[in-house]
């Protein structure tokens, strides 16, 4: 048996909050979301991903920030509600200019803002597609902001897609197609499940 693979029985469903830093509407990061969105469906028990929409988030500007730093705009409220419900993350971050995308670092300040950081002491995973390096400098970037937001990254494996090496792994509309990569994703979720379920065994303790 994969020594990965969840036990089907006396599993919690964790709720895994997933963030796009790509707002392209067929963007290879989205078919990831997707394709982790039919892979717990189909074969990871105890597992569901949300999907968390961040393209209407205002920029970070504490000018728009109420009540002493309390309140926030409704997009932005409705952003950290979502983080805040969830038992662990999933990123699928594109590389800009050797670093996260824009829309995503602004959603994690955003999350962190005011007298709670929303994002503290829960498990994330990385999933990245790209270039030669498959987006591996902005996993990078990503985890060096996780330290200061108290997240704990897994470490292994990683899942770094070279987007454009043979034989093809995303169609034309963004969808993961290459079924070596999406067993690398199936892998990649189940030891994220087990990293939550052992970070929340060990808070209860």
């Amino acid at each position: 048996m994969d020594s990965l693979t969840a036990s089907t029985t006396a599993k919690p469903t964790l709720r895994v909050a997933a963030f796009c830093g790509s707002l392209r509407k067929d963007s290879w990061h989205r078919g990831l979301i997707r394709a982790a969105e039919e892979l717990c469906e189909e074969s990871i028990p105890g597992l569901r991903i949300d999907h968390v929409d961040i393209s209407g988030l205002p920029m970070v500007n504490p000018d728009l920030e109420t009540d002493g730093g309390k309140g926030f705009p409704p997009a932005v409220e409705a952003l950290r509600d979502s983080v805040r419900a969830a038992d662990c993350f999933l990123f699928a971050s594109p590389e800009y200019n050797y670093s996260v995308t824009a829309s995503l670092k602004n959603a994690l300040d955003w999350a962190s803002r005011g007298k709670r950081n929303c994002w503290a002491d829960r498990a994330a995973a990385i999933v990245c597609a790209g270039g030669d390096f498959g987006g591996a400098r902005a996993s990078l970037h990503l985890r060096q902001i996780g330290v200061f937001l108290d997240l704990h990254f897994i470490n292994k494996p990683e899942l770094h897609v070279r987007a454009f090496a043979e034989p093809p792994k995303f169609d034309e509309e963004g969808n993961l197609i290459d079924a070596e990569t999406r067993e690398r994703l199936r892998k990649v979720l189940l030891s994220l499940q087990a990293f939550a379920l052992r970070l929340q065994h060990n808070m209860d303790d």
